[in-house]
Order: C-alpha cells, then structure tokens, then sequence
C-alpha cells in the first residue's frame, strides 16, 4: 500500500515538474539553454537548439511538436547564419527595453531580434501559428508586438504569415531557401511579391528570376496548373500600403506549410497523419514549361509539344535558324511589323498563362471596353486583360514591352488581347478564300469517298483469290523450308501459343537465332485481317518496348510472320501467377510500366503512322531475357491521320476489362482509349490482381473501383501486391496508383495524354486530383470465368495489297 501512495505521490510531482518548465514563453528571469525548450499553449509549435540532420551545428529554432516523422520538420531558425560548434554557456533570454538575443559564454550577442520601442515587462511568446513575438506581457494586440518571426521567415510559409512588403516602412517580408537540406544558411533561391507593376509571385536564383507562378487574378495564381486547396482560405491585398498574400485555414486540424527547397523548388505540403508523411500536393516548377521566359519574347511554352517552344500565332521565329537549333532566348516577332502611323487591332489569345507583368499598369474599376480603348490610344501599350476574372471580368491590366514568360494552360489559363497590324485581321476577301477553300475541299473529299468506293470494290474482288501479291513493306521474306527446319516442322513440342491467328511456335534458324512463329490458320478469317495489320503496322515500327517483326513467309496457302522470341513470355503469367510474381520486384515492376509507357508514346506521338492499339493487356506485353517489355499483337490496330486521335467504329474489338467506356459503348476509339487499359495495366501490375474477377469480401467493386475507393479514403497503400514486402519507396508506388487512376477516369478528355504520363512517371511534379473511374463496378454481363477472352473480331477496314512472295 505504501508503495502505490508513493508511486501516486512521485506521478504527481513529475506532473508539476512538467506544468513548470513546459511553458509558451521568455521572461525577463527566465531564459532556455541547451536541451530546453518553450511549446506552444496548444502544443503544435517547439522551440530550442537543434541540430539538422548529419551536421553537428546547432541553431535556435521552431519545429512541430506533435508531428512524429523520421526528421525533424524545422519551419524557423534564428542563427541560421551564424551556427554554434558549442552551447555549454549558451543562452535564449529577453533583456530591455525588448530584445530577444541569444548569448555565449563572453556574454556575445550571436543573433538578437531589434526594436525602435521600449517596454516594461518584454516576454518572447510563441503563438500556436508557429510565430515567435516579442511584446508586452500584458499586450494582445499584434499591432503592438516588438517583433515577430513571420516578418523574418527563413524558407517555411505558414497559415497567418504575409508574404509582401510594407511601402510605408520599407519592410520586404521574403521565403530564403536553406543553402543545403543540412545548412540553414540563406542559400540562393527566394521567394518573392514583386511589387513592380502589377504584383507577382517569383522565384529567383540571386537577382535573375528563375520561375513565376503569374499574376493574382482573383480566383488563383494565373499561372498555376491547379487548383488551390480546398482547406484554406487565399488572400492577396495590394494598395498604397501594401502588397502581400496569405492563407488562413478554414479547418484548424490541417496541418499545411509552403516550403522553399534548397534547389529552388515550392512545395506545399500536407500532413497526413495515417501514413505519417508529409505529402506533397505541388511541386514548381513542375516541368521546364515553369522556366522564366524558356522561350523569350512571344514565344509559348507548350510541355505536350515536341519542341515545348513555339511562337505565337501570327508571330515568327526572330532568328529561325537558332530557333530550330533549341535556342529560344530571342523569341518572336509580328509577321507584319507595328507601325504607329498605321490602323491596328487587338486579336484575342485564350488558354494561357498572362505575361511577366514588370512593365505593366493596373485599374480595378475599369471595364474590359474602356481598357481596350485606353490600350487603343497608347501606341507603346502592346496588351491588355482583365485584372479580376473572381465574378466577370473586372478591371484593367495593360502591358508596355514585349511580352515574355508566356505558356499554354488550356483549361485554366485566361484570355489577352495583343495589339496587330489590322492585316491580320481576316478581311471579307480573306472570307471569300476561306469559302473557296472549304468548296475545294468538300469537292475533293466527295472525289476521295468515290476513289475509296472502287478501291473498295476491288478489293472484295481481290479477296477471293489467294494473297498471290506482296507490297513492298521492306519486309524479309522466309523460305517455308527455313521456318520448317527452324520449328521441327512445327512439332507439337515447340508450340508456345494460339490465339485468333493462329498457332505461335518457337523456332531456332540454322545461325542459331530464336525466333517466335505465327502461322496463320486456313480457317480463320479473323486471322487474315491480323495479319494484315501486323504487316501494316509493326513493319514500319521500331523502338525498343515494341516487339520486332523479323519478316514474313507465304508460300501457297501459308501465311506466317516471325518475331523474335521473347524467352520470358507474357506479363500476365509473372502478375497473375502466384509463383512467378514474386520474382517481380518493385524496381522490375516500376521499368516495365515505364517501358510500357514509353512504347505506347511512340505509337501514339512518335511513329511515322499515329496508332492506337485497342487491345493493350498483360498478355500482350512480351518480356525478353532482361525483363525490359515490348508490347505486341497488332492485329486490331487502327491509326488515324494527320492530327487527328481517333475514330470510331461499328464493330468493337479488344478485351473486357481494358477497355475504355466510350469505346465498348459507343464504339468510340481514341489514344485516350489506350491510355485507359494501360491505366488499368498499371493498376494490375502494382495490385497483381486481375481488373475484371476482382473479388473484395466488402464490397462487388473491380479493381479499378477497389483502388478508387481506396484513394478516396487515403489508404491507396493497401492496393500493393503483398508479395512486394518493404522492397517499394512508398511515395514512388503512391504516386503510380494516382497516374494509374488519372488514366481510367471516366470522361477521355479528364485522361492525360501518353506524353504527360511518361512525364509524371518520370518526374515529382504535382499531380491532378483524379475524378472518377470508368467501368468500376462489376456487371453481370461480364462472365468473371472467362475474364481474359476477347469481344468478337474486327474485320479490318484498312484497304491493303495482298502479300505475294516475289
């Protein structure tokens, strides 16, 4: 019993102990040394000496109390330029008439805070914002503090803290990068508003601007490719004053910061308490598109174009020839040069970020009209657009110079009006051309149906007699005694596969090369299209995640096309077979999704033809001896000319649970198809589990809506094949499930394109929040038995020479 009054009296006094020493604030009689430390009243903020981690320095400075991660998450540092090798005799202490200052050993002032008042009773108080004040012990009023951290950040912006500067004292409150991730010394990068003209956000590397996120324009940053958290509240004021932004949280139990990283990056980042990481919701710049001015005066940045710079329409290249060698710095000019003497017009440019507004003037009570008219008066003044786009467009923001730092944002990007030549503007002759030209071209397509209506004809006549015609396709032709010999006469024993072609065999040629065989069934018609298509296709593709056609052989009534031999046959039997998918381990698995991506780009953007697959699916990646993935099986293929991407069709082809809503329904195909089943591929790949037969014991999702669900809820980790154990990084996997559910959403233009997919693949930026999935509950009219088999065969609509050896 003495015991237990005893261990209750010693619980008691550590308690007391504790309220003592765990206080939020500096005294005049109180002061912290190493291995002390003041919290916050509600224990989100701590501050002391710490040490980065693997530096032995150590610094003054504020941390989150609460959040347990495997660093330190440091949003404040004092001494950041002046670290401590030894803190024996150090102290943190308040004198008057009101300075905080940190004292060694000689009673030296290493860093101290300043003030032009005095008080009585100065303490040094840290807020539970994170912002450490100093003031009167009995002053509440934040236009009264001495001095505050938040008018002093180092490279952390936090809710409540103002970015911007004070025109009436001078005061430029500024984000400075850590020199390293282990030095808190002001390293290169900083984050700024640029009060000249109308107010912008930039980043700049020593004086030169490096990135710039665009004007404010009352609903978001213009240049930001996303949308702005929806857990907080944005605010950017500017008047004779002041200019500066902010955010508030509208939900106190989010825990968010901006971080300036030492390369130069902005992140904002979110804590997620399940998974115990800061999650990063953007990262800018994103791609080189963020560079300042990459493509120089009237130049647009486009990242899904190849090259990303390209001048404005009606503009031209300044210098051409260093235009085509990737040098964009000079950028563009008018094809018909100002004249001031001469009549003008303002063309309308949507979709993009507003130019660098340094040289720029601004009026929030003028219209749209009046700000035309005043740019109209002004010869110098080159643009003009709305200042506010929160509710309409309101006010003026006129541009003087050249316009530079321009890129293409499609969706969220906004609208400018360039001052012309009135050349440009189409004239009622150029309409009359236009007309013309629109005649012309009805007439010849009406030509090109009655041309494809013979061709047509012939071709049904054609197809009643033996494939005894061979179009130069610079394909190799094989003896049918050389595929005999190389397959042991098609021996049982070397057959690896069959499907609508054929049978596929293995085959050794006499040099010692293996090849892969597929001999076209006499009684398949469907066979004959694929083999069409194959010869149409594949033999004029060549890239490496593609399998290669070596040639042909067709002699009598044998048709049959030679490969080479993939001697780790299809992906499906690694991710699908209980035993072999454990010899995929994550780094395999992240390459053969990067392999699969990058082939699909080169169908879809790269090659000579543009093809769209219509039938991408695990069996029909191929793996080679070092597991790197060519995708195979061309013979639904389709492409589709010029610009366009895609088409439609009356007779739907591909395989249930790759294939996109628009396409099984309405026959609708598209690179956006293909972008969907490899978005389900991905998902197969990271889960090992099949799309279609997926099983859940709470729910009748498929795998798509099992993994929808599962990033809706924040548990996307759950989606990881078991098999993989501890070997992935977590936010690498994390960020393929999200690319992953990005390719199937339900609506094909909310899906990105092959070349945004390798980019976010390859790259840390930012990624869309994804909406939801297409086919992502299980039907009955889908037989979960035969989950692999294929819809009915497409009779190939492409007008082909038949194949005859010469």
């Amino acid at each position: 019993m003495e015991t237990c009054f005893f261990l209750l009296f010693l619980l008691a006094f550590c308690s007391s102990i504790h309220n003592i020493f765990s206080t939020n604030l500096i005294t005049i009689n109180q002061s912290i040394i190493d291995g002390e430390t003041i919290v916050s009243n509600g224990g989100t903020f701590e501050l002391g000496f710490f040490s980065p981690s693997g530096s032995s320095n150590r610094y003054i400075g504020i941390w989150y109390k609460q959040i347990l991660s495997h660093v330190q998450t440091i949003v404040w540092v004092a001494n950041r330029d002046k670290p401590l090798t030894n803190t024996s005799s150090v102290v943190l202490k308040v004198i008057k008439p009101g300075i905080l200052t940190l004292l060694n050993e000689k009673n030296e002032t290493i860093w101290s805070t300043n003030t032009s008042r005095s008080v009585q009773n100065p303490v040094a108080v840290l807020l539970d914002s994170g912002n450490l004040v100093v003031k009167d012990e009995n002053v509440d009023n934040p236009e009264d503090f001495l001095w505050e951290s938040f008018n002093f950040p180092t490279d952390t912006h936090l809710p409540g803290m103002k970015l911007g500067k004070n025109f009436r004292t001078g005061h430029e409150v500024y984000l400075s990068a850590w020199k390293e991730d282990n030095d808190p010394a002001p390293g290169e990068f900083t984050r700024t508003i640029d009060p000249t003209g109308y107010p912008q956000l930039l980043t700049k590397r020593g004086p030169s601007v490096s990135a710039r996120i665009g004007p404010w324009n009352g609903l978001r940053w213009s240049g930001s490719p996303i949308p702005l958290l929806e857990c907080c509240h944005f605010q950017v004021g500017f008047n004779e004053e002041e200019v500066y932004y902010s955010y508030t949280l509208i939900n106190s139990s989010t825990i968010t910061r901006l971080v300036l990283t030492s390369s130069g990056y902005i992140q904002r980042l979110t804590w997620v308490d399940r998974t115990k990481r800061w999650h990063i919701y953007y990262n800018l710049p994103a791609d080189n598109c963020d560079t300042h001015s990459l493509c120089g005066a009237y130049g647009s940045c486009d990242i899904d174009n190849t090259p990303v710079c390209g001048c404005l329409e009606k503009f031209v290249a300044k210098y051409p020839q260093q235009w085509e060698r990737g040098d964009w710095l000079e950028g563009c000019v008018r094809k018909t040069p100002l004249d001031c003497n001469k009549e003008h017009v303002f063309i309308k440019y949507s979709g993009i970020k507003l130019p660098d507004t340094k040289h720029s003037h601004y009026v929030k009570t003028m219209t749209l009209e009046d700000c035309r008219k005043v740019c109209f008066r002004n010869c110098t003044c080159t643009a003009y657009s709305s200042l506010d786009i929160s509710n309409g467009d309101k006010g003026c923001l006129l541009w003087f110079g050249e316009l530079i730092d321009i890129r293409r944002l499609s969706e969220r990007g906004q609208d400018i009006y360039i001052r012309m030549d009135s050349s440009e503007q189409e004239s009622e002759a150029g309409s009359k051309r236009k007309k013309v030209k629109i005649l012309t071209l009805i007439f010849s397509l009406l030509m090109a149906m009655i041309l494809l209506s013979l061709i047509l004809l012939l071709y049904k006549r054609k197809k009643k007699k033996k494939l005894q015609h061979k179009e130069d396709f610079e394909l190799p032709l094989f003896q049918l005694s050389t595929i005999t010999r190389a397959t042991d006469n098609f021996s049982v024993n070397n057959k690896i596969g069959e499907g609508g072609f054929g049978p596929v065999y293995k085959g050794v040629l006499e040099e010692g090369q293996e090849i892969a065989v597929k001999r076209l069934s006499r009684t398949s018609m469907q066979g004959l299209d694929e083999y069409k298509n194959e010869v149409i296709y594949i033999a004029k593709l060549q890239h490496r995640n593609l399998v290669r056609l070596l040639g042909c052989c067709i002699q009598g009534e044998e048709k049959m096309l030679v490969y080479e031999y993939m001697p780790n046959k299809s992906l499906d039997s690694y991710i699908f077979g209980k035993t072999k998918s454990k010899l995929l381990d994550w780094p395999e698995r992240f390459n053969i999704i990067n392999g699969i991506a990058r082939g699909l780009l080169y169908l879809h953007q790269d090659s000579r033809l543009r093809i769209i697959h219509r039938d991408l699916k695990a069996s029909n990646v191929l793996l080679d001896t070092d597991m790197n993935p060519k995708i195979s099986d061309f013979g639904m293929a389709r492409s589709v000319a010029g610009n366009e991407m895609g088409a439609k069709t009356r007779i739907v082809v591909g395989t249930h649970g790759y294939m996109s809503p628009e396409y099984a329904v309405d026959g609708i195909f598209s690179v956006k198809s293909d972008v969907f089943s490899f978005g389900v591929l991905l998902l197969e790949i990271v889960s090992c589990k099949r799309n279609r037969g997926f099983v859940h014991q709470d729910h009748n999702l498929n795998l798509l809506g099992h993994a929808w669900k599962l990033y809706k809820e924040d548990m996307s980790l759950e989606l990881i094949d078991e098999q993989l154990n501890n070997s992935f990084h977590i936010s690498q996997v994390l960020r393929l499930i999200h690319v992953g559910l990005l390719c199937v959403q339900q609506n094909p233009d909310d899906r990105p394109n092959m070349s945004s997919v390798v980019h976010m693949l390859a790259n840390e930026s930012l990624l869309p929040k994804a909406k939801e999935p297409g086919f992502f509950t299980e039907r009955n009219i889908f037989d979960k038995e035969n989950s692999g088999s294929q819809t009915r065969s497409s009779k190939n609509e492409v007008t082909i020479t038949l194949l005859d050896p010469r």
